[in-house]
């Protein structure tokens, strides 16, 4: 079991604990555990095939989990499903919107399943998704990223204290992405506890304020985004010349491991700037000047040099020893 260490404040919406689900003989999902915050953008991140969607499905009572509790405003979803869930509003996997109605007559049939949803809340929820000038054209004519606002309006309809989205940026392009995140931080940012399911570890690193990361149904960490970044070391990304003098001054410090570029994750546009008298370290940033005053007096040219800074990609590797997040 994974205890979240990062110390946060807030109203817990969503807690989830020891949650565990067997299907035949198979534990697919084991010991879950986290909780989600009013006012925070909680990221539930894992390759695909790594258990959210049935750990979203369990929190929304579409399946019921073999052992743990799940609850929403302390209410048990699995005992008290209808107090549970009339806090919650979500999407999961596709939202589904009639392509044939208007994005008004969509919300309007949505709200007559729910009560106390009128016009003026209608009216309230299309202004949040800045969906006005569009609304009364027809769905088939929306493109994705405004159908994913369609959908998180009519999840917003009920007034919930959680929006639970499931993968909400398959699909977009990056500005339909960079709108989406915008979209949500706001959310958050009135008060609503956002939780979002992604295999998308840069997103969510912009995304959210504190990430679980999951892998083959069990949760490796939770905690602050910058938390979690934080206890990787920077890598240092040298230009060096001669290479074989560098590299031997290099590995005999105990501070520094030389990486092999297979074992790094690098931007593109950093490799691809990368030339042959080029290596990558994992160090302290603090050791920098002391290297580079010691490769100097060895005679050895530093052409250049430049710290990356930690990633979640990077932690995620790690934790899942090199597991692919696609």
């Amino acid at each position: 079991m994974t205890k979240d260490q990062s110390g946060g404040s807030g109203t817990v919406v969503l807690s989830v604990e020891g949650v565990r689900k067997k299907i035949g003989r198979k534990w697919i999902i084991n010991d879950v555990t986290f909780d989600v915050r009013e006012g925070e953008v909680f990221g539930f991140l894992g390759p695909n095939g790594a258990g959210k969607t049935t750990t979203i499905r369990m929190l929304v009572d579409l399946i019921r989990p073999s052992e743990g509790s799940i609850t929403v405003c302390g209410y048990n979803v699995n005992r008290q499903p209808e107090k549970a869930l009339q806090y919650v509003g979500s999407i999961v996997e596709n939202p589904e919107v009639y392509t044939y109605l208007t994005g008004w007559e969509n919300l309007q049939h949505f709200a007559r399943m729910q009560p106390g949803v009128d016009k003026a809340r209608i009216d309230e929820v299309v202004d949040i998704v800045r969906l006005d000038q569009r609304i009364h054209d027809k769905v088939s004519t929306y493109s994705l990223g405004m159908r994913q606002r369609l959908g998180i309006a009519q999840a917003l309809l009920g007034r919930p204290r959680l929006l639970i989205l499931d993968e909400p940026t398959n699909g977009l392009d990056p500005k339909g992405i960079k709108e989406l995140r915008e979209f949500i931080r706001q959310l958050a940012a009135e008060g609503l506890a956002v939780f979002v399911s992604s295999h998308l570890l840069s997103e969510i690193q912009l995304l959210c304020d504190r990430v679980a990361i999951i892998s083959k149904g069990r949760v490796l960490a939770v905690g602050g985004v910058e938390d979690l970044v934080a206890r990787n070391s920077p890598y240092v990304l040298w230009e060096l010349e001669p290479l074989s003098r560098a590299k031997k001054i290099l590995d005999s410090r105990p501070d520094i491991s030389l990486m092999e570029l297979d074992e790094v994750t690098l931007d593109d546009s950093i490799i691809a700037g990368m030339g042959a008298n080029s290596l990558v370290t994992v160090m302290e940033e603090d050791l920098i000047p002391e290297i580079v005053a010691v490769l100097v007096t060895a005679e050895v040219e530093v052409r250049a040099v430049h710290k990356i800074n930690p990633t979640l990609e990077q932690l995620f590797l790690k934790l899942t020893e090199g597991e692919t997040i696609d």
